[in-house]
């Protein structure tokens, strides 16, 4: 399906993405797409399948061997499971962004939980947004007081990913070490613990597992909290610097999906007695496409590449790959859309999947909007 492979032997490859992208394409090819109808039994079964068949290997550290999180890795994971089935880009990236945190600061107790999630056998979620603060993290409401047992949850989640499902969950909450960020701290806690409640399933434009979470005195141990006491800002912080390139990816692999179909349709479909790629308006289209997709690209992967190099902090890079990368597929698919005319819009099409799929890239893990403000901090020293 990939018409260019050209820049997997960009300079910020190795040998080992190449033959990763190869063999995971081979792999989609095989497995995907999966049926959608039911989003909670397709992800059970699709995280079952990418744990079994190793490529969650990828999503987080070996508990065992640890090392660094390979960014480029992710990304190229992403942007091809995207480009097959957004679902299974999702359910692929909810384990990475899920255990972030553990693999990033966890204990090496917590971190041996990563060997459920890395073959498939539990599924993980982040949650991070409280229905007052959304992209504020600073300003979250959930607390946890601490007693002589540990902390006391109390609060609400929302948009959480994988909520319902997921068999635990890394929680942030305000502990009030001091105002603002630096109050904040983060905690692994199991979906099966007393008071804990999936208050609300939450439906959307394309389905995905989506859930409001309540936890009402849910009590969690001092060996729960994930670092230390009042680090839960700069834990999520450092889990959306490495992730947030990676939904650049997705949105990529979307990008290309729709400039795929969109030629095969131009070059299949025949409009006043030849076929449509003979307009110069649609040339013009289809080269709009390419060039943005390229340009999302270089973005990306300079970004993955810069933190794999080992830079602290990524978060111009990434903030420019995310907002270019998501804003870049929206408009290429909606030109692959213009192009197919009525059937763009039929329900069925792909391309009609992948314009429902692409819009909440522009909104999760940091806004559109948010990131310009990140890149214009970065800006302003």
């Amino acid at each position: 399906m990939l018409m260019d492979k050209s820049f997997l032997h960009w300079p910020f490859f190795e040998d080992r993405h190449r033959l990763l992208a190869e063999q995971l394409d081979a792999w989609a090819q095989q497995h995907l797409p999966v049926d959608h109808s039911d989003v909670d039994s397709a992800c059970i079964e699709l995280v079952a399948q990418l744990g079994r068949d190793g490529w969650l290997n990828h999503s987080s550290i070996n508990p065992d061997d640890p090392g660094r999180l390979d960014v480029r890795s992710l990304c190229l994971i992403r942007e091809t499971l995207a480009r097959h089935d957004a679902l299974a880009d999702f359910a692929f990236a909810m384990q990475g962004l899920g255990t972030g945190a553990i693999s990033l600061y966890g204990s090496p107790e917590q971190q041996q939980w990563l060997t459920r999630t890395r073959s498939g056998e539990a599924l993980a979620a982040f949650a991070l947004t409280d229905p007052e603060s959304g992209s504020d993290v600073a300003n979250l409401h959930m607390t946890a007081t601490a007693n002589d047992k540990g902390y006391i949850l109390d609060g609400e989640k929302t948009w959480i990913s994988n909520g319902g499902i997921a068999e635990r969950y890394v929680v942030f909450a305000r502990t009030g070490e001091a105002p603002g960020a630096k109050g904040l701290s983060a905690f692994l806690v199991p979906a099966e613990r007393q008071g804990f409640a999936v208050v609300e399933r939450l439906h959307t434009m394309a389905p995905h597992p989506l859930a409001r979470l309540r936890f009402a005195q849910v009590q969690v141990s001092q060996d729960e909290m994930i670092g230390q006491p009042g680090e839960g800002f700069k834990i999520a912080m450092a889990v959306l610097d490495v992730f947030r390139s990676t939904v650049g990816a997705a949105a990529l692999g979307m990008a290309r999906r729709a400039l795929h179909e969109a030629v095969d349709r131009s070059q299949s479909r025949q409009l006043f007695g030849k076929p449509l790629d003979d307009l110069q308006m649609v040339q013009g289209h289809l080269a709009d496409m390419a060039l943005d997709i390229d340009a999302a690209a270089l973005l990306i992967y300079r970004a993955a590449w810069t933190k794999d190099m080992g830079a602290a902090r990524v978060s111009r890079e990434a903030a420019m790959a995310k907002l270019y990368a998501t804003e870049m597929a929206q408009k290429a698919i909606d030109k692959a859309v213009q192009i197919f005319g009525g059937e763009g819009v039929r329900t069925g099409n792909t391309v009609e999947a992948l314009y429902r799929e692409i819009r909440a890239l522009r909104i999760y893990e940091g806004a559109s909007d948010v990131q310009k403000i990140i890149i214009a901090k970065h800006l302003r020293g």
